[in-house]
């Protein structure tokens, strides 16, 4: 394990975060937009995870692709803490 923020971690916590296990299922989960999604800029998008909603940086998943404030989106991968590639939700 890295020494830093990972070494502030439980022991339990630390394998659960070398293992890539820590994002709890954000992968597929749905959210929407709060600040744009768009190439070149980092939005940021709510998702429902842990029993209510937090916050994640977001960037598109398919490049190019820009989606506005209020938007639905799913959550394509996740890179531990914060940070999400999501893309639009259609029905």
């Amino acid at each position: 394990m890295a020494v830093g923020a990972a070494a502030t971690l439980s022991a339990a916590d630390g394998r659960l975060y070398d293992r890539g296990v820590a994002d709890h299922g954000v992968i597929g989960k749905t959210g929407r937009v709060t600040g744009t999604v768009a190439p070149e800029t980092v939005g940021e998008v709510m998702v429902a995870v842990r029993g209510g909603s937090e916050a994640f940086y977001a960037h598109p998943a398919v490049p190019g692709e820009r989606i506005s404030v209020g938007e639905r989106v799913v959550v394509i991968d996740h890179e531990p803490p914060r940070t999400v590639y999501v893309s639009r939700l259609t029905a």
